[in-house]
């Protein structure tokens, strides 16, 4: 498999997530390879990414390097939406009042623009990813950006209208606080 790097692209329309591993948002900075994907054990990979049709909007979001680590045997997929009890497809959902800390916690709700309720599967679904990472031995998870669930840095600001804050999905924090590194489909350079 060829390498797989994380960095960042000096692209100024992409909000900044990981300053650790990028430049400032808007600078002339080349790539930066701050941290690789290990060469062996097992990656925890958003469903969407490996080819999987299970966006809201019933799609799949299939990234090559995806295909590769579950070719390898290392790639470990999960849909937390999916995994919570959610429909493939089902209504978009926006966290609203916070991020994914403040839904784990209790102070924010997952609600569809239809205003529907939704936290509890989010919830139900962080775990599964937990669970999944846990018995698979993964330390690594890569998500898809700007998911409720599996947001990395952006997330949508909960009003519906495209509009993206700093925060994390209900799975990315879930994770975190589990021991799991997280980041990014945006952030894997291959």
């Amino acid at each position: 498999m060829s390498e797989l790097r994380i960095g960042s692209s000096p692209d100024p329309a992409r909000p900044e997530r990981m300053p650790w591993v990028r430049a400032p948002v808007g600078s002339d900075a080349e790539r930066v390879d701050a941290v690789k994907i290990p060469a062996e054990g097992p990656v925890l990979i958003s469903a969407c990414l490996a080819g999987v049709a299970c966006t809201h909007a019933a799609e799949a979001k299939t990234r090559e390097w995806a295909l590769e680590l579950i070719a390898e045997g290392r790639g470990v997929t999960v849909c937390p939406e999916v995994a919570g009890g959610l429909p493939i497809p089902r209504a978009e959902a926006e966290i609203i009042g916070g991020g994914g800390a403040d839904v784990l916690d209790g102070t924010a709700r997952v609600r569809t623009v239809e205003g529907d309720d939704v936290t509890s599967q989010y919830v139900r679904g962080a775990e599964a990813a937990v669970a999944a990472a846990k018995r698979s031995g993964a330390a690594l998870a890569v998500l898809k950006a700007r998911s409720p669930s599996c947001g990395c840095g952006a997330i949508y600001d909960g009003s519906f209208s495209g509009r993206l804050i700093d925060g994390k999905g209900v799975s990315a924090v879930a994770l975190e606080r589990a021991g799991v590194d997280v980041i990014s489909d945006e952030d894997v350079e291959t």
